[in-house]
């Protein structure tokens, strides 16, 4: 009998991925566990593996952007037919070359009007108001693809199509609000939609703590940053204050024991969170050396989707400005922003001191979490970061 297999969701707010490539060619034998498929998503990319061994039949071609649970492929058995494929939904026609997000049967599907175009080029071209019948194929008769859209955007954006927006100076480019940058804005969007979000702040001496991580760096085989010691800061408080480690799903609050701290990082592209697990049984050393090869793995692109999924608070540092007010993650009730640590003079006593200060900035979701658990999170933090022998 014939497994389907259906494009996964590698995410929370994943709703469609990239059919990247195919390891197997139509016809040919495959071994379960065998690497099958390369699917990306705005975040990630993902190996997908073989959940069954048999003959490989492909529903969807390279290149296709499929929503999620959506079939792509067959592992058939020696010498079974492949089923019948859904047909794939058709525009109407006012919406004649419009994207179109299941793809057909094989590896192509005539758009509207007979256009050939590839799933994810009719998609591009919806999302740039783009007729994309209008699009030459870089080979004359082929089937359309997104760089053929995207060519004919950069055409139109030149000039070509009509000039800028009145008033404007001309552009020195302009390029499509697609991919990571898009994913992250619409989460925002999302979580600025969903919640009631209400920020708090409170200035922290971090002269002895900072003390002790430039110490224990020296002695360790790793070299520990300040965002090690705040996710076992945050991990200490977090239990003390279990309103903060909760997820909102469905109108009903989930608490958690475990605390799974995501850590925001940032790439030219735009910013991923990946997960560090059970913070508070760690210690900072272990909690430094996930720290930095979760960090690689993100700017090297190799993030698998278990990496970003769990997290149950988010904590993001910017070491180049003095204080931020972060935004939460769709879901999360609570994400913490850092600032630089910068020596300051502050008061002590009736004394004028130079000390290494930063600001942190707390923000809830008041659904959830009401000013008193918020400021008693942050007084706590405060504490422990100030007195910060039982983290080290």
């Amino acid at each position: 009998m014939a497994t389907a297999i259906k494009m996964p969701q590698l995410g929370m707010i994943m709703t469609e991925g990239t059919l990247a490539r195919w390891f197997k060619s139509p016809g040919e034998a495959v071994q379960q566990g065998e690497p099958l498929a390369e699917i990306t998503t705005e975040k990630i990319t993902y190996e997908l593996e073989a959940p069954e061994s048999g003959v490989f039949h492909p529903v969807v071609g390279e290149g296709d952007v499929v929503p999620v649970e959506e079939l792509i492929a067959h592992i058939l058995a020696e010498g079974e037919p492949a089923p019948e494929a859904p047909k794939p939904e058709v525009a109407p026609p006012a919406t004649a070359g419009k994207a179109r997000a299941v793809s057909s049967a094989g590896f192509q599907a005539p758009a509207p009007e007979g256009v050939r175009a590839a799933p994810s080029a009719r998609k591009l071209a919806a999302q740039l108001d783009i007729d994309i019948a209008q699009v030459p194929p870089a080979r004359p008769g082929g089937r359309i693809v997104e760089a053929d859209v995207r060519a004919f955007a950069e055409k139109v954006k030149e000039g070509e199509a009509g000039p800028a927006p009145s008033g404007l100076p001309k552009p020195s480019k302009v390029i499509p609000f697609s991919g990571m940058r898009r994913a992250i804005a619409e989460s925002m969007r999302r979580s600025v939609a969903s919640s009631a979000q209400l920020s708090f702040h409170i200035e922290v001496d971090m002269t002895e703590a900072s003390a002790r991580r430039r110490e224990l760096s020296k002695k360790s085989e790793v070299t520990l940053s300040i965002a090690d010691v705040l996710l076992k800061a945050c991990a200490e408080a977090l239990v003390r204050y279990p309103q903060l480690n909760t997820v909102l799903v469905d109108g009903k609050v989930h608490f958690f024991d475990e605390v799974n701290i995501g850590l925001a990082v940032a790439l030219d592209e735009g910013l991923v969170v990946p997960v560090i697990k059970d913070v508070q049984d760690k210690g900072l050393e272990e909690l430094a050396r996930e720290r930095d090869q979760l960090v690689t793995k993100a700017r090297e692109g190799r993030l698998l989707p278990d990496d970003m999924a769990g997290g149950t608070f988010t904590l993001t540092v910017l070491g180049t400005v003095d204080g931020f007010t972060p935004i939460l993650n769709p879901g999360q009730s609570a994400i913490l922003g850092m600032g630089r640590v910068a020596k300051k003079p502050i008061v002590v006593g009736d004394k004028i001191v130079i000390r290494e200060m930063a600001t942190l900035s707390l923000t809830v979701d008041h659904q959830v979490v009401d000013g008193a658990p918020a400021t008693g999170f942050l007084r706590r933090l405060k504490q422990v970061l100030e007195r910060p022998g039982a983290l080290f």
